[in-house]
């Protein structure tokens, strides 16, 4: 029942000018209208009948791909009734899809709640904390489900929110299971008409839109002050009618529509617009208000964007193994391009190393060359004291030639056959001999002495003749 308090249109101007047949409306824009994309199939659970519902939707709109009505659901076995539903859902291409099944609306207690300042992470922890003061059944014995509404410009951000009894939505729930049939998610009417006015064509500005089903009447409506109204209305339809633009506080120009106005374009002569609905939001892979309230452990995914994580996944594996294999070789190529740079760089630095080592080297042998001219001049200073001592007076030198190898001496002594000796037993001389006969004189012997060098600073150096 419509809750309200000033009643602003006569039921009698309702019923005068009757319900507007469509509503001029605009394509949709973003992403939601091109993901507006595959096939859905929704069951409405009627008083008595289930009222079955596949389409194919598309961004620029939705075909039917059949209705179905199952009659007296409640009184057949599940698995008769099932097996009707299958072959059905064969027929119509979508055996694979999980069902959106579609609450009865009495059975639903639909809210919207206003949340201002709340931040989408922080929005099911704020519903949690008021849900309790929106049903009147205990607090365990509940189930519910909820989403975010579209902001309008200067309201607050406001959530739907739909609650159920736990025991109802499993009785339907292990129903469904015994006739197997795969569940995507138990949702209500309200969710299933803001869902779909928003996936293909833009919402309208504010309207009311009617279902009459089950000898009741339901009202949905959207205006600026209030985003979503939802309710059920038993008896005079004009009345509710008056009741709901009132609570809207929408005039008496705004548009009355039926509710198949709110649907894609190519449904609009459904006989179940609210099925059909919940088609549309059961094919679109990013629903807007999927409010959803069966339990997690009892859904079964339909969307192929459920695969996109996958696709993606499987996507990166296939370039890491590619990138993986060509890794070795494109590793090795530039570590031979980044060697052979860095070769022609130290080309001109290991030039360079060479001439210093040519250069030191050179450096070297002077030195060495320079310390032996050194050892020469003190070899020969040493030879010449060595000769001095050795021939000690009386005995005299009348020649003294010295080179780098031998000592050729002449002189004379009293007994020259002596200094053989001593110069063999000298460190500086070796090999001894004379190399004239010894000759008498009126003083002494005369002599002529040969002696091979030995020591520092003597010898020949390479390339030197003697």
């Amino acid at each position: 029942m419509v809750r309200g308090v000033a009643v602003a249109v006569e039921p009698a101007a309702v019923e005068q000018r009757g319900v507007e047949p469509a509503l001029e409306r605009k394509p949709a824009t973003g992403a939601r209208k091109w993901l507006a994309f595959g096939t859905g199939v929704a069951i409405e659970i009627g008083a008595r009948d289930l009222y079955v519902s596949a389409l194919r939707l598309r961004p620029s709109g939705a075909a039917p791909l059949g209705e179905l009505t199952i009659e007296n659901f409640r009184e057949r076995p599940a698995t008769e009734w099932g097996a009707e539903y299958a072959a059905f859902a064969k027929q119509a291409g979508a055996a694979r899809v999980p069902a959106t099944v579609l609450l009865p609306r009495t059975d639903v207690v639909v809210r919207q709640i206003a949340l201002p300042g709340v931040a989408a992470a922080d929005l099911e922890s704020a519903v949690a904390l008021q849900l309790d003061t929106l049903h009147p059944w205990p607090e365990d014995d509940v189930v519910h489900g909820w989403a975010a509404l579209d902001a309008r410009p200067g309201q607050p951000s406001a959530v739907l929110v739909g609650v159920a009894r736990r025991e109802t939505i499993d009785a339907y729930a292990n129903l469904f299971s015994e006739a197997g049939l795969r569940m995507a998610r138990f949702t209500f009417s309200a969710a299933a008409l803001y869902a779909v006015s928003r996936l293909v064509l833009a919402p309208p500005e504010g309207f009311l839109a009617v279902h009459e089903y089950d000898g009741a009447c339901e009202f949905y409506g959207e205006s600026d002050s209030r985003p979503v109204l939802s309710s059920r209305w038993e008896g005079d339809s004009g009345r509710g009618a008056a009741l709901a633009l009132s609570e809207l506080r929408l005039g008496a120009g705004a548009p009355v529509v039926p509710a198949a106005a709110l649907l894609p374009p190519g449904l609009n002569d459904t006989p179940h617009p609210i099925a059909a609905a919940a088609a549309a939001m059961s094919a679109g892979a990013r629903v807007p208000a999927d409010a959803n309230l069966l339990p997690e452990d009892r859904r079964t995914q339909s969307s192929r964007m459920v695969y996109l994580p996958t696709a993606v996944l499987g996507l990166a594996l296939l370039l890491a193994a590619a990138a993986l294999f060509l890794q070795p070789a494109y590793h090795e190529r530039q570590y031979l391009l980044e060697l052979q740079s860095q070769i022609r760089g130290l080309e001109g630095r290991a030039a360079e190393a060479a001439r210093l080592d040519r250069r030191a080297a050179e450096a070297r042998e002077h030195i060495a060359l320079i310390d032996r001219y050194r050892k020469r001049a003190k070899a020969d200073a040493d030879a010449l004291r060595e000769v001095t001592n050795l021939l000690a007076p009386p005995a005299w030198i009348q020649s003294f030639q010295l080179s780098r190898t031998d000592l050729n001496i002449q002189g004379e002594a009293e007994q020259a056959t002596a200094l053989l000796k001593l110069f063999d037993e000298s460190p500086l001389f070796k090999d001894s001999s004379f190399s004239q006969t010894m000759m008498r004189s009126a003083t002494g012997e005369q002599f002529v002495i040969r002696a091979q060098r030995e020591g520092e600073g003597t010898g020949l150096e390479k390339g030197e003749s003697r």
